[in-house]
């Protein structure tokens, strides 16, 4: 194979004709094919959502899903990569709504139909899919498009119905009820882990904290406590004190809490008698102006056990008369979640909103306290409620619906009016917002169904640790245990529409007893509805029904959390257990999975979840969890903040291969957060060029010579005789073993690592210190050696880089080889390694940094020669000497340990070593002459230099060397068809040439 000059392409140029050059070739099914299925490699795709478009973030981990699996295919490993696509859920239904105008969830199924709603949402689905496969051609990742699973196709979805009835045949499945996050807006309950993944989940908002008097009779107190209360004045209203930030809450009140370990003030103030705590008085008993309160009197203290049981008057709305209630409704209880860090010490409980409120309400015997939902699904007041709302806020229009966000402070502003508050406050807090709705979230008590996480934990405590590789490290026992030992039973429905439909059909006999049956497939359902559906979402599933021994069935009307659907994915990517059954089984866990940070308590979770309940096993051994990328002023990514350039624009103006580089060795693949700035990505482009430097190098000399490529590729160690070679092919050796230690083990940064440093050893060191070896012809046979090693280096490079920037590998080894794709070869087996070469290769070279350095800070130019340079020690394998005079420009290399480890330069600069440092600045400008006037390398050149004074003399007598390095056949003062006028050190020097 022949070489020719000048051949390189523009980055841009090769990489948008490469991405059509390996569809065309099949190169990618080629490089799965060639392996065989009982040596698969597993990897697990987190499917992005259809409906949301490519980023910076989607490129990082699509980088990372290409580089892995590239790595695995070069190790001889089958890797199928198969795309998917989440495209049910809330993000889903968010897009779906928008193209339809909805802003309000009663709309579905009156203005717009259901089938409409589900119809549009499934073609949107589609749609949108286009976008994404032209951004990840462009950023070199090979995966199956047209093969691509979606959660919401039938057979995926049937799979999910199948891992349901199995779990709850478990007993892992239950039917409850729990305070959940509730979105108003989408009128359903939410997943924690999905709200809280990104940091913007938590959202600073200024609320109304009111102080509510909850009246108690005097009798009252006496009833229940008569000792302790009967030295209470009986003129004077009491009221128990209590705070709350959730005014809204406040109809749904069903009991009071204190701390039995407290000490409990009737505070006279203003003619009545107000109760709360002793530590509190200070905190609370102060005016509009933050100034303590002097005219009160403490009448009593008593402990909040005395408190016990005492009633007192609901102060909005009794929505449990006396004849109805349970006993401890609207009664004093004691908690121990009750204390005197804010507040009043007394705490308002509504079962129906809080999570401490309702498990103090399961925590009473026999649940003794009631319970009332006083809102409607998409957070609007029941109509008996609003009207006691609207008594107190009678600046309202009491006939339009009164929704409980937005009449919050109306409400306590009302209350206070009203008397029934003691006075407001406004406090700003941390609220958790619905980032899909924007919409704060409520903690409402909602029925549902339940994965019983609980039961399996040590399971996945254990599978963790025995099982799972996780990169970075810490996060195995840090962030995902953590998660798995705070996780609460998982709420598995949604109250929603496009989704997997939960297969849970119910009936009630003639006595009135529920019957229930779970469904796991739809040969089942069509046992025993006679009904086949060609699509089983909602609302043709709706309309199923059946009969079992008298008792009709229908189905519940819940669908299923999108992320037990993504979950789900390991095996309902494979239709398993209908299809694919040994498939699946044999290549269960995966091998490989990654996402970013926040998908530790998302997806990576509830796939372990999922897995580890049906199958006892971790579904995944290795993981590679990436930090968050932020723009570049540190900022989240926003195209309205401008902090980004668009990701096609970046890789036109540096390369594809640049971008992927840069992410792959920035802190965000030790689980970092990292801001992208475009001028990272240049400066790695112009790295990777001394790349395209050599290739150029080796080109332009091999064509001169006629140096061919005759197909062997073996390692040439054996026949090379220069510590030069021996150096550089043991460097790349090494470079293979470190960049494959590092991949094997998952870390990317430590493999992408050692990559620029070997590239720049290769292009400064080698290449520079070999450039005279291409021009000699007196040693053919080390010539062609310095040929071989270079060209065995840049084949091997090429397969190195394969992983990580597979345009650049390609490119290289498709022009140096001619073969077909680098990406169809073996990982490279590392050949020998010279550690003595390499060490005292490496002991020269600091040798060489050290004098560099030395002669930076007294501004010695490396030009002008110097008499010589000491050094520690002496070499036995690499010319010390030769280099060191060479690099450092030295007469001498004196070898001397009087010094210790110091390297010492002579810098007294006689006349003649001046007019040496002259003659080299000649050269210099010479070769720029010869450059700029288009001359070839070898062209062989006719030289006129006039000058005067020292560097006439020193041109003088340094011709010959001067004729040597510049080619010039001959030297004089004559004038020739390219002149440039320089200058030299102050003095005038003008160049003339032409070719000879």
């Amino acid at each position: 194979m022949k070489f020719k000059a000048n051949t390189r392409r523009r980055a841009l140029e090769y990489e948008k004709a490469l991405v059509e050059q390996w569809k065309q070739n099949k190169t990618f099914e080629k490089s799965v094919e060639q392996r065989t299925a009982d040596n698969a490699y597993v990897f697990y795709d987190g499917p992005p959502f259809i409906t949301g478009v490519p980023h910076h973030g989607t490129l990082l981990s699509s980088i990372i899903k290409d580089a892995v699996p590239r790595y695995w295919a070069m190790k001889g490993k089958r890797v199928e990569r198969v795309w998917g696509w989440d495209s049910h859920g809330l993000p889903a239904e968010n897009f779906v709504e928008k193209q339809l105008g909805i802003t309000d969830r009663r709309d579905i199924g009156t203005k717009v139909s259901l089938e409409k709603y589900v119809t549009t949402a499934r073609d949107s689905m589609v749609a949108n899919s286009e976008t994404w496969e032209g951004v990840i051609d462009r950023i070199g990742r090979w995966v199956d498009f047209k093969g691509a699973y979606r959660t919401m196709d039938k057979n995926y979805m049937e799979s999910v119905w199948w891992a349901f009835k199995t779990l709850y045949e478990k007993g892992k499945i239950y039917e409850g009820y729990k305070v959940l996050m509730y979105d108003t807006k989408f009128a359903t309950p939410v997943s924690k882990n999905e709200v809280t993944m990104d940091n913007d989940a938590y959202q600073t908002v200024t609320d109304p904290s009111l102080y509510v008097r909850f009246k108690v009779d005097h009798n009252e107190l006496i009833k229940k406590h008569p000792i302790t209360y009967a030295d209470l004045p009986d003129d004077l209203n009491i009221s128990l004190l209590a705070w709350t930030t959730t005014p809204w809450t406040l109809p749904a009140n069903m009991a009071l809490a204190v701390s039995s370990e407290m000490t409990y003030c009737f505070v006279k103030l203003n003619g009545e008698l107000l109760i709360m705590a002793k530590e509190s008085l200070e905190r609370v008993l102060i005016d509009e102006k933050k100034q303590p309160l002097t005219d009160y009197e403490i009448i009593k203290e008593v402990s909040g056990k005395d408190l016990k049981r005492v009633s007192y008057e609901q102060p909005v709305i009794e929505t449990f008369s006396a004849s109805i209630r349970m006993s401890n409704t609207y009664q004093v209880t004691t908690a121990d979640f009750v204390t005197a860090d804010s507040g009043t010490g007394i705490v308002h409980i509504a079962p129906a909103y809080g999570e401490d409120d309702y498990a103090l309400k399961q925590d009473l015997q026999s649940n003794a306290i009631d319970i009332d939902d006083v809102l409607d699904e998409n957070g609007f007041y029941r109509k008996d409620v609003a009207d006691a709302l609207y008594s107190f806020m009678p600046w309202r229009d009491n006939t339009a619906p009164l929704e409980c966000w937005e009449a919050n402070k109306d409400i306590a502003k009302g209350l206070v009016k009203a008397g029934i508050a003691w006075k407001i406050e406004y406090i700003q807090h941390e609220y958790p917002f619905n980032p899909r709705s924007k919409q704060r979230i409520m903690y409402r008590t909602v029925p549902s169904w339940f994965f019983d996480v609980q039961d399996q934990k040590q399971e996945m405590f254990t599978q963790n640790t025995e099982v799972i590789n996780w990169f970075p490290e810490h996060l195995k026992h840090g962030r995902f245990e953590k998660n798995i030992e705070q996780a609460p039973d998982w709420n598995l429905s949604r109250n929603r529409f496009w989704a997997t439909a939960l297969p849970v059909w119910k009936g009630t006999d003639a006595s009135g007893v529920e019957h229930m049956k779970v469904i796991g497939s739809y040969a089942e359902l069509k046992e025993l509805s006679g009904v086949e559906l060609e699509d089983y979402h909602r609302p043709w599933i709706d309309d199923v029904t059946f009969d079992i021994d008298g008792v009709h069935f229908k189905r519940i009307e819940n669908v299923f959390d999108g992320w037990f659907e993504s979950g789900s994915m390991p095996f309902a990517q494979f239709h398993y257990p209908f299809e694919n059954k040994a498939k699946f089984e044999q290549n269960f866990p995966g091998d490989f999975i990654s996402e970013y940070v926040a998908q530790v308590r998302a997806w990576f979770y509830y796939v372990h979840t999922v897995n580890v309940g049906l199958f006892g096993k971790a579904a995944f051994k290795n993981v590679i969890t990436t930090g968050t990328l932020a723009g570049n002023d540190g900022r989240k990514m926003s195209k309205s903040l401008g902090n980004y350039t668009d990701p096609n624009e970046l890789m036109d103006k540096f390369s594809a291969d640049s971008l992927r580089f840069v992410l792959l060795s920035s802190p965000l693949l030790n689980g970092e957060d990292f801001s992208l700035n475009d001028k990272d990505v240049g400066d790695v482009a112009r790295k990777l060029s001394m790349v395209w430097n050599m290739y150029d190098f080796f080109t332009m000399y091999a064509e001169v010579d006629g140096w061919e490529f005759d197909g062997d590729l073996s390692d040439p160690t054996e026949s090379l005789q220069n510590p030069l070679d021996q150096w550089i092919v043991s460097r790349v050796h090494q470079l293979a073993l470190e960049v494959e230690k590092n991949m094997d083990t998952y870390d990317i940064p430590g493999a992408v690592k050692p990559i620029l440093p070997f590239i720049e050893d290769a292009s400064n060191w080698y290449v520079r210190r070999s450039r005279r070896r291409f021009w000699k012809s007196e040693d053919d046979g080390d010539k062609n050696n310095a040929y071989r090693t270079l060209h065995y280096v840049l084949v091997q490079l090429s397969q190195i880089l394969a992983p990580f920037t597979p345009f650049l590998a390609e490119e290289l080894y498709q022009k140096l080889t001619g073969g077909e794709s680098v990406h169809l070869l073996d990982w490279p087996t590392a050949g020998h390694v010279n550690e003595l070469v390499v060490g005292e290769m490496e002991t020269v070279r600091d040798y060489v940094n050290q004098a560099l350095s030395l002669r930076a800070k007294e501004r010695i130019k490396i030009r002008q020669p110097l008499a010589s340079v000491t050094v520690p020690t002496a070499t036995d394998f690499v010319d010390q000497d030769a280099i060191l005079e060479e690099e450092l420009n030295v007469k001498r290399v004196i070898t001397s340990s009087k010094h210790g480890t110091d390297v010492l330069l002579d810098f007294e600069i006689t006349p003649e070593l001046k007019r040496e440092g002259l003659m080299r600045e000649v050269i210099r400008h010479v070769q720029s002459a010869r450059k700029n006037a288009g001359l070839n390398v070898d062209d062989r050149i006719k030289l006129g230099l006039r000058a005067t004074g020292t560097l006439a003399e020193a041109i003088d007598e340094h011709r010959d060397a001067i004729a040597t390095e510049t080619l010039a056949s001959t030297i004089g003062t004559e004038e020739y068809s390219y002149a440039a006028t320089v200058k030299v050190e102050d003095e005038e020097l003008v160049v003339t040439l032409e070719k000879a």
